[in-house]
């Protein structure tokens, strides 16, 4: 079978609304959850009969998408948390496929000011994916992800700090493998989009303000710890520091073109 770099689009990735802002690429999405800090996980839990609506649950995670070796055009997701959590014994079910779960990685661009509070706007990219969660068993797995996601926090933080893990720590630790099933991308930029009329009422366009006022996220300079032993701050952090909030405002000055 050829390799794509589009997932396929269904009921549940396919975009209602602004449909030019919406992507199914690969890369797309790789590049928004490898951006995201953080990861938001959503899931539905097995109920009685008798019970009262079902809620679904979203928790934030931290996570690392990777290559699926078993395909070299497939993507996967691994998350991490506490071996004892709801969401890591569900994985561990007895579903052929694994637990269905939505991930959501959201990055806030700029916030953007319109003449009306109607065409208010935040610039953003978004990816929402879709896929099913397994538990890792597998030790040589576990620890890859494990050092995934450590690395997608901080760049190099694995060779940089005590490993591997201790057994207990192996215990205590739970990751989670989402084979994404679909998934879809969609970003805002540039500026405020006013409507012909307003923009044409000289006493509304004097008097309100337009434009947009980016936003970033900065990583400020590294605090030691009261029990830190080292006297300099590595290079390793330090030059993930200045790294990140260079990337980070760079992607700020893009969204602001259309």
């Amino acid at each position: 079978m050829a390799s794509t770099n589009t997932y396929s689009q269904d009921e549940k990735s396919k975009a209602k609304r602004y449909a030019k802002r919406v992507t199914y690429d690969k890369d797309a999405v790789r590049s928004i959850v490898e951006a995201a800090p953080i990861l938001h996980v959503s899931f539905n839990t097995p109920r009685s009969q008798d019970a009262g609506p079902q809620f679904p649950t979203i928790l934030p995670m931290l996570g690392a998408i990777d290559q699926d070796p078993a395909a070299d055009d497939d993507q996967i997701i691994y998350l991490h948390g506490s071996s004892a959590a709801r969401l890591f014994r569900l994985g561990a079910g007895d579903d052929e496929y694994g637990l269905p779960v939505c991930i959501a990685a959201t990055l806030l661009d700029g916030y953007v000011l319109a003449l009306t509070p109607f065409n208010h706007s935040c610039n953003y990219r978004s990816a929402v994916v879709f896929g099913y969660a397994t538990k890792v068993t597998d030790s040589d797995e576990m620890m890859h992800a494990m050092e995934l996601i450590t690395n997608h926090l901080i760049t190099d933080r694995w060779v940089n700090s005590r490993t591997p893990p201790t057994k207990s720590e192996l215990i205590a630790t739970g990751i989670l493998k989402v084979c994404i099933e679909t998934a879809s991308v969609k970003v805002r930029n540039g500026g405020p989009h006013d409507d012909k009329k307003d923009l044409k009422d000289e006493a509304t366009t004097a008097r309100v303000w337009t434009g947009v006022v980016p936003v970033r996220q900065v990583l400020g300079d590294p605090l030691a710890s009261p029990d830190n032993a080292v006297q300099a701050v590595p290079s390793s952090v330090d030059s993930w520091v200045r790294n990140t909030n260079s990337m980070r405002e760079g992607q700020m000055i893009r969204s602001m073109r259309e």
